[in-house]
């Protein structure tokens, strides 16, 4: 059973000031498994003075010492990992070996900004007379506020956490309440590792009116928002008006091609793999299918054995390989993608309904003869949707992959080197990965273009954001 789990503020566990709650609901039973903290205005206004209490310490904190801190809490969360991964099972609905997986590469993320922030180097420019000492050096920008999805309730938010910290930010961190309970332990791997009061705050609450209180305070200097692009834009849009620096991680509807030369097995393999992780309710998940004629029908029958073998259940039982969908309103998103396409000509090869009368199951599904005007094709499903597209040649593909708004992932599966090289050049998205699952390590960039966002949250590239660069002259009199 998972206890209720209350707001942290100013290095305090604690209920809302109002005594407002929502409940938790176990995806896989529907049942409520616990009671939340929701955060009024009294609550975020202390946990802005705690913020900006702790902003002015924490900044003065050596990089060494912060990186100690963090390396710690690393540790914690390492140690802790089995009992993490069963809250997150339970609230999240993902099989237990997907939770030690994402709760395993949050602790390295940690550990990566740990090292990074500590190589934050500035420069020396050459003066232009004797005796001129031109400096350009990197400071914390500030407090950030920072907004994160149920999907990955840990690994969503410890990137943002890592790098804001290791930067010297303090952050107020209003994280997913359909999954609070294991992002509540990211928090509290840090409190125990000995992070000082103030400098990392948790809040929960109707998310519209969190944000469009955090966004414009002063105190507030940046926001990194994960989520829909309808809800990015909208924050972004807040953003800009009162010029608050933003880092936008949004939707995806990634391409995956696979090309006549490829290995069929190791695409297979990889792609469904991807596809059906988390229930299909990842980001960066392939969506369309674009697979050469010639390689079609053998690539559609290996990849429908490959969905129909996955074992649909409770996250909690052995040999579950997928989980429930989040909540009932992605159920009936499933449900209505399915119904347009199927009555706009689409065929199903496998799956296409709700599994069981309990939880919120949908069975993994393979649409094929997808008709141009199916939402489908258009929408981001973020559930375990795959959509089968044949096509002739190359720029076909390129053309296709690129055709929406979105740009976030895309794969691509090839013996070619000339068409890796002009997959990799052509297809307009934040991240390319070909011949395997290269994508979202610590050490590498994590971002999207077009309506996907904008700014990296991995890598050297992530801990940017939460920097600002300041210039130094100096004259010796």
């Amino acid at each position: 059973m998972v206890q209720d789990v209350l707001l942290h503020i100013n290095g305090a566990w604690r209920p809302a000031a109002a005594g407002k709650t929502l409940d938790v609901i176990n995806p896989a039973t529907e049942e409520v498994m616990a009671k939340l903290s929701c955060a009024g205005t009294d609550d975020l206004d202390e946990a802005l003075a705690a913020a900006a209490a702790g902003f002015a310490a924490w900044r003065k904190v050596s990089p060494y010492e912060r990186s100690k801190i963090m390396r710690k809490a690393a540790g914690l969360i390492r140690d802790r990992k089995d009992g993490i991964a069963r809250l997150m099972t339970q609230e999240q609905g993902k099989p237990l070996a997907e939770a030690g997986i994402e709760i395993a590469g949050s602790a390295d993320v940690i550990d990566w900004f740990a090292e990074e922030g500590r190589r934050a180097y500035g420069r020396l420019i050459p003066g232009r007379a004797p005796g001129v000492f031109q400096m350009s050096t990197r400071e914390p920008i500030g407090v950030v506020a920072g907004f994160t999805p149920w999907n990955f309730p840990m690994s969503q938010a410890v990137r943002k956490v890592s790098a804001a910290l290791a930067a010297g930010c303090s952050f107020i961190l209003k994280g997913p309440e359909e999954t609070p309970a294991s992002c509540a332990e990211l928090v509290r791997a840090f409190v125990d590792a000995g992070l000082p009061n103030g400098v990392l705050n948790l809040v929960f609450g109707i998310p519209a009116e969190i944000s469009e209180y955090l966004i414009p305070h002063p105190i507030v200097r940046k926001i990194s928002f994960t989520g829909s692009t309808a809800v990015g834009k909208h924050l972004a849009a807040m953003a800009g008006a009162h010029m608050k620096r933003a880092t936008m991680e949004l939707g995806g509807h990634a391409p995956a091609l696979v090309f006549n030369d490829a290995d069929l097995d190791t695409a297979v393999k990889t792609l469904a793999g991807a596809k059906f992780r988390n229930a299909g309710q990842v980001c960066i998940a392939p969506t369309r299918f674009l697979v050469q004629n010639e390689v079609y029908a053998p690539f559609l029958e290996k990849f429908t054995a490959a969905a129909q073998a996955i074992k649909l259940g409770n996250g909690m039982e052995p040999g579950t390989s997928m989980g429930p969908l989040a909540n009932s309103r992605r159920v009936a998103a499933m449900e209505s993608f399915v119904a347009d396409a199927v009555q706009k000509g689409a065929k199903i090869a496998t799956g296409g309904k709700r599994h069981g009368n309990a939880g919120y199951f949908f069975e993994p599904t393979i649409l094929t003869d997808i008709p141009a005007n199916a939402r489908v094709l258009h929408e981001e499903p973020f559930g375990p949707l795959a959509l089968m597209m044949p096509f002739a040649q190359l720029d076909d593909a390129i053309t296709e992959s690129n055709r929406l708004e979105y740009g976030l992932a895309s794969y691509a599966f090839t013996r070619s080197a000339a068409t890796a090289a002009a997959v990799g050049a052509g297809i307009e998205a934040g991240m390319v990965t070909i011949n395997h699952q290269g994508l979202a390590l610590p050490e590498t960039p994590f971002g999207g273009v077009k309506d996907s966002g904008y700014g990296s949250e991995g890598g050297a590239e992530g801990l940017e954001p939460y920097m600002v660069t300041k210039y130094v002259s100096q004259a010796n009199l």
